[in-house]
């Protein structure tokens, strides 16, 4: 593809479908939402109809696509998405072919990361440790400005391990829909918060209220969860010891979480320092779809 230097991000969620045409220094040049459709035809309708809406004309664009799960390399097909309808199904393949073009995928936590580590929080780092914590959690790996999706498609899961050092409380751990108990998203995700304090409190908060109220009850729930991120992230760091660690998702809009994760690492590496900073993103809600036009390198234009 030739003649337009533009990229197309699209970030298909749950709830809304989100599409940029983003310039290659990365100012936003159009966006617009719309509501996901329930349904795997009529997602593919919506989203070709909104790449022909943002190109108004134009010379067909460079496209990616963010989603939730992945695409297993092998069969094609979409795998382990709570958007239902989007499992066992071949997005890539058929979304490519309704826009007549290469459309490049990736998992939204993914191109969250890298959109923070191409000109986000992470700008500059060589390595970059994205985090999403919202109705989920996941993460994504970046190293040299490039998106480290793995062998199996699944670099950064790290929602699906499990919480490290679990105290007595905390033991055997809390069912996850994945069909595991303990996994870090039924600690960190904000039902997940809100779900925990309850049992420990009988109190009915959201997460936000959680993070950001003073009272005694919200306090001591916002210690454990600060307590219990940065034991994810510790792991995270002694495996991978990333530049730095960008935080994502509304969770993560809690005034003063990244530096109060970042505070409680030290004690957990396994090291005599860490020279790991955790930072807030840079983006916000923008991230995801940002990051799906980054899918496009460079030296693609």
């Amino acid at each position: 593809m030739t003649g337009n230097a533009n990229r197309i991000g699209i970030d298909l969620g749950g709830t809304k479908i989100e599409a940029v045409l983003m310039a290659p220094d990365g100012a936003i040049l159009a966006r617009e939402r719309i509501a996901t459709p329930p349904d795997y035809a009529a997602s593919l309708d919506a989203i070709a109809a909104l790449v022909g809406r943002i190109e108004d004309g134009g010379l067909p664009c460079r496209t990616g696509l963010g989603h939730p799960g992945s695409l297993n390399p092998e069969t094609g097909l979409m795998r382990n998405a709570n958007s239902t309808w989007l499992n066992g199904k071949p997005l890539k393949r058929d979304l490519s072919a309704r826009l007549g073009r290469d459309v490049r995928t990736a998992n939204d936590a993914d191109c969250f990361a890298l959109s923070e580590a191409r000109d986000g929080a992470g700008t500059g780092a060589d390595s970059v440790f994205g985090v999403i914590l919202g109705t989920g959690v996941g993460g994504g790996l970046v190293f040299d400005g490039a998106l480290h999706a793995g062998a199996g498609q699944k670099a950064g899961e790290w929602g699906h391990n499990p919480l490290p050092w679990l105290q007595a409380d905390e033991y055997p751990g809390i069912p996850c829909w994945c069909g595991k108990s303990g996994c870090l998203e039924t600690w960190l995700s904000g039902p997940g918060l809100s779900r925990w304090h309850a049992a420990e409190t009988g109190e009915v908060r959201d997460a936000a209220d959680i993070l950001s109220a003073q009272d005694g009850p919200a306090k001591a729930s916002r210690a454990r969860y600060v307590s219990r991120m940065a034991r994810g992230l510790a792991h995270v760091i002694n495996l991978v010891d990333p530049d730095v660690v960008v935080l994502g998702g509304g969770v993560s809009n809690a005034p003063g979480l990244a530096e109060d994760a970042e505070a409680a690492l030290p004690a957990l590496v396994f090291a005599d320092g860490i020279a790991t900073p955790v930072l807030k993103n840079l983006h916000g809600d923008s991230s995801g779809v940002r990051g799906a036009a980054w899918l496009w390198p460079p030296e693609c234009e």
